[in-house]
């Protein structure tokens, strides 16, 4: 019997669904991560990618913050942090967080500040003041680059949270160590498989918000057209 072939026998197995242990609970597990890791990224880089994006400065600390986060090996900042923390939730979610900033954050500080300026212009000039002008003006033009670089961070975080196991937490990253303690490759192929149908959905689900939310088609009643402010 093939890897693939043990690996889809598994998946199809009901009783293999139900329990503790079960499919369903490893991937509402690994969801989890992957929703606090990517919320907690966004708390931190959104914040920073409005303000910089908004003042027209601090271009190169962006590009600088994203290219030295990008570069750290997720898990052996892991390792590190285990070391550190001990084991535990902490420890997976943190180096999680770390790798969902730089998406957040370029995709914000870029939505921000390609705004046309004419645009900006026009709405200081029928006096809004610079909060109104951000949230009224630039966030809602800038919808689709910063929804943008949540769905990159969503999917780099989906992609790496198996990372969760190697600190015997859950999610899907089970199978996939479980499976190569136990020499079990068909269980290593459970854990992939599923990982990547979880992500392709997911980033699907995003793609479609993504493009709903494109200023000026209508397709987010709420989202203004202010490109002719």
């Amino acid at each position: 019997m093939s890897i693939f072939t043990g690996a889809w026998d598994y998946i199809v197995d009901p009783a293999n669904w139900s329990g503790d242990t079960g499919i369903g609970t490893r991937i509402l597990q690994h969801l989890w991560y992957s929703v606090l890791a990517v919320a907690l990224s966004a708390v931190i880089a959104v914040p920073i990618g409005l303000i910089i994006g908004h003042r027209r400065r601090g271009q190169i600390v962006v590009v600088s913050l994203v290219n030295a986060l990008r570069s750290i090996p997720t898990l052996g900042l892991l390792t590190f942090l285990v070391l550190l923390m001990g084991l535990g939730v902490m420890p997976p979610i943190l180096a999680l967080v770390i790798l969902g900033i730089p998406p957040l954050l370029a995709g914000t500080y870029a939505g921000i500040a390609n705004v046309d300026s004419d645009v900006t212009s026009a709405a200081r000039a029928v006096g809004m003041t610079e909060l109104q002008v951000l949230f009224r003006v630039e966030i809602p033009n800038a919808l689709p680059l910063i929804l943008g670089g949540l769905r990159n961070a969503t999917l780099q975080v989906i992609a790496t949270a198996t990372v969760a196991a190697y600190v015997n937490l859950g999610g899907l990253g089970r199978y996939i160590f479980d499976g190569i303690a136990l020499y079990k490759y068909d269980r290593v192929m459970v854990g992939a498989l599923l990982v990547a149908v979880l992500a392709l959905v997911v980033d699907g689900l995003l793609a479609l918000v993504v493009w709903a939310s494109v200023p000026g088609t209508g397709r987010l009643r709420r989202t203004p057209d202010l490109t002719r402010l």
